[in-house]
């Protein structure tokens, strides 16, 4: 661990603690250790067989929840060494931050919010949350994994505070939102922005998700290079390397322009980020979390030509046919799933069946949703297939 942190970055040997108080560890870092807890849960593992865009089964080499978690650590550590700040909270809250998903990415955490929203909806940041302080159960002492105040106040409030609209319009079906109950534990400031790990760390995401795309959409041929030729950003920098290695195969060509496409957005955060710092002046972590913007952020001239790479990628990606076909088979398959079980809770596992097992009760339906919210991709189409085709998984 390293000790020449800026004065305003999150300090594991000042941090505010768990919520169940615990005995230090001599070998690691408060923040280390979450990490290493979030690595070992099962939320964790699942993640290799959840997908963001593509079903599990359409290929080999798309990402998955896991590759991208991984990806999006990389990027966050790289930008914390540079800037000297926590390098394991940052870690720790990018392999976090997917733990929420649904299997069958957007598509079943739509399918799953409209399923619930007499029980107040679906949300994964929301999910996120219980998982780490419900929903795993390893420790003999408590629920979830008892991580840091810091940890759970970076992954609940990644994309900024938690206020006003943004709170409201998670009181679907009347029903408080899981944070607002689990803030009465442990306040978690929802009104303040996060540390600064937490910011670089959700920055990191986008860093990694608007690259990746390109490369999995390329992959899947949903779109070709020549396509991307007229997209800001991405275009000058395929050109660039076209220029400088006119006889680059296909597949070298797409990774060579794609981690310089990375570089440069890693580049410009890094540029602004300091560039608001300065500004800013921070002597402590909170200074950062009651200030009136964020520190972490792209310049306005990436953040423009960022808005156009995505207003491609949902065009071109998101909204393609076979992107279409997958995502209505996915959503048939949640809500045949959740139907099933909420008529019929007596065939959930016997581990699962600790609740009030009455139809259509609040606590039912959210019991129910977070088994499917726990599915991995492949194990959702298995369990489809068992009650929806007898025989089915014999063929």
């Amino acid at each position: 661990m390293r000790y020449d942190l800026a004065p305003y970055a999150s300090d594991a040997f000042s941090s505010r603690g768990r919520l169940h108080v615990e005995e230090g560890c001599k070998t690691r870092s408060e923040f280390q250790r979450d990490r290493d807890r979030i690595i070992h849960s099962t939320a964790f593992r699942r993640l290799k067989h959840k997908t963001q865009v593509f079903v599990a089964h359409e290929g080999d080499h798309f990402r998955t929840r896991l590759t991208h978690s991984l990806e999006v650590a990389q990027i966050a550590r790289t930008m914390c060494r540079e800037l000297a700040l926590d390098e394991d909270l940052a870690e720790a809250l990018a392999l976090a931050h997917d733990l929420g998903h649904t299997p069958f990415g957007h598509a079943g955490e739509k399918a799953l919010d409209e399923a619930m929203q007499s029980c107040g909806g679906f949300d994964h940041n929301e999910q996120a949350l219980r998982i780490l302080t419900r929903l795993e159960q390893r420790y003999a002492a408590f629920d979830g994994l008892n991580l840091t105040w810091e940890c759970l106040e970076g992954l609940v409030k990644h994309n900024g505070p938690l206020t006003g609209a943004r709170v409201n319009e998670k009181h679907k079906g009347g029903v408080k939102p899981f944070f607002l109950d689990y803030c009465a534990e442990q306040d978690l400031e929802l009104a303040d922005f996060p540390g600064p790990e937490a910011q670089i760390a959700a920055m990191s995401d986008d860093i990694a998700y608007n690259s990746h795309d390109i490369d999995d959409g390329l992959r899947a041929g949903l779109f070709t290079v020549q396509d991307v030729l007229e997209v800001p950003l991405v275009g000058p920098i395929f050109h660039d390397v076209m220029r400088q290695y006119p006889n680059l195969a296909g597949g070298r060509l797409v990774h060579e322009s794609l981690r310089r496409l990375i570089g440069r957005m890693v580049r410009d955060l890094r540029l602004e980020t300091e560039r608001r710092l300065a500004e800013l002046a921070p002597q402590t972590v909170e200074d950062i979390r009651t200030a009136k913007a964020p520190v972490a952020a792209f310049s306005e001239r990436l953040f423009s030509d960022l808005k156009a790479l995505k207003a491609f990628l949902l065009a071109n990606m998101y909204r393609h046919y076979q992107v279409n076909r997958m995502a209505a088979k996915a959503t048939t398959v949640i809500q045949d799933l959740y139907g099933f079980l909420l008529s019929d809770p007596q065939c959930l596992p016997d581990d699962w069946q600790h609740a009030d097992l009455q139809p259509q009760s609040g606590p039912t339906m959210r019991l129910v949703g977070d088994y499917i919210a726990g599915m991995t991709d492949t194990y959702a189409l298995k369990l489809h297939r068992e009650l929806f085709h007898p025989g089915g998984i014999y063929l």
